[in-house]
């Protein structure tokens, strides 16, 4: 093997490419739609829609690249998918110049989040058990939709299970790219697969100067803080945590929302740590040496720029890969973050209840004030922890009696 083989072979193992890919794929098809209603409901036009992508591509891939190689960890950064799903509700009536300003607001909170280090001071308080639940409930639906997808869908998401089922057996590192490879294989032989409606543009840039509006600034951009943290940086912190990977949390927060702050004027609405992508870049299908898996983040930011330079081209996508085949590869490739979560919630017995609690308030998605359920989930875990780990004081020692020197004789 040459040296330019070997060096292409360190610098792009398969499966740490792969995963990265799989984690793209996942993200965008999984909630794009969701950012185009957000984007449709501030009004914005084709060009500004593509101008989105092109910020939000950018702004994952540059993230991702940077801090992933910087700390040598599988960094993976993500749009704020709850953040679009409050947008979409929220940002009926403003213009794009108002949602722009609401953008800007939230950025710079988290800036400052993450420059003080309020939130990784806040982080260093949960219990592991905790994170760990938190994290099985948010990854859980993930788990449940592969099999809930075989409903109507058996030809294309069975092959996929059965594949990775041989592959673990005899290719346990390649398990993940081979169900990918029959899933495509299955959902082309079903007439799934529509490529041909796919059109591919180079996106370009649109500037918006902002407008800041109370309302709007009140009603989104304070809002949009509030979930991107709790929904999504705070699971994103657990996935890390996780498995096993230590590193300051405030320069991530910090890098993730300076960028967002230069590439809101553009349509960048929200960048934070992923969370269900990034367990596909951590866990061990990503590469045997965990030392070696910061590559499928990289390679993540790699395919999130071509995202956001062809941004034109992801809705025509969208319809091109069932929807059952994302499922599918998405649960394959977090069965192993899955189970390792909830080993780690449920190994320590003093925090089982309290993490037990976690996991399901988490997995039951129960929305209150804009807020998701993983902010919830992890309170109320604290809340159980609280009243049942509260200490009782201890009873005095019983007084030791002196002798009866009475009855001692002399």
């Amino acid at each position: 093997m040459s040296s330019v083989q070997l060096r292409l072979r360190q610098a792009a193992p398969p499966s740490a490419v792969a995963a990265g890919l799989i984690a793209v794929v996942v993200g965008i098809t999984s909630s794009a739609a969701i950012v185009f209603s957000a984007a449709r409901a501030a009004g914005a036009t084709e060009g500004q829609l593509t101008s989105w992508m092109l910020a939000l591509g950018v702004g994952m891939g540059v993230t991702c690249i940077g801090l992933s190689l910087r700390y040598r960890v599988p960094v993976v950064t993500a749009w704020s998918t709850p953040g679009a799903a409050l947008m979409a509700t929220s940002l009926h009536g403003a213009t794009m110049a108002q949602a722009v300003g609401a953008f800007l607001l939230s950025a710079a909170l988290i800036t400052v989040c993450g420059v003080t280090g309020w939130f990784e001071r806040g982080m260093g308080r949960i219990p592991v058990p905790l994170a760990a639940g938190l994290l099985a409930g948010v990854l859980v639906e993930f788990g449940t939709r592969l099999f809930g997808s075989m409903h109507g869908n058996f030809a294309v998401v069975f092959p996929m299970f059965a594949v990775y089922l041989l592959s673990r057996r005899w290719l346990p590192r390649y398990a993940v790219i081979a169900a990918l490879a029959a899933g495509l294989v299955a959902a082309g032989a079903a007439g799934s697969l529509h490529l041909g409606g796919v059109r591919f543009a180079v996106a370009a840039p649109v500037f918006t100067a902002p407008d800041f509006s109370w309302r709007v600034l009140v009603s989104v951009g304070l809002p949009l803080f509030v979930v991107t943290m709790a929904s999504q940086n705070l699971p994103g912190v657990a996935v890390l945590r996780n498995d096993g990977y230590s590193l300051p949390v405030s320069p991530l927060i910090g890098w993730t929302g300076g960028v967002n702050l230069l590439l809101a004027p553009f349509g960048c609405f929200g960048l934070n740590l992923a969370a269900i992508t990034a367990a596909i870049c951590t866990g061990r299908e990503a590469h045997e040496d965990p030392r070696r898996r910061y590559l499928a983040a990289v390679w993540a930011g790699v395919f999130y720029l071509c995202v956001g330079i062809f941004g034109g081209a992801v809705g025509s996508l969208l319809t091109a890969l069932p929807p059952a085949l994302v499922a599918g590869i998405a649960g394959l490739g977090l069965l192993g973050t899955i189970g390792g979560s909830l080993s780690s919630a449920l190994g320590d017995e003093r925090w089982r209840e309290s993490a037990v609690v976690t996991f399901l308030a988490t997995a039951s998605g129960v929305t209150l004030l804009g807020i998701g359920s993983a902010f919830w989930g992890l309170l109320a875990g604290l809340c159980t922890a609280l009243v049942t780990h509260s200490r009782r004081r201890p009873a005095p020692p019983a007084p030791q009696r002196s002798p009866d020197r009475s009855r001692i004789r002399t």
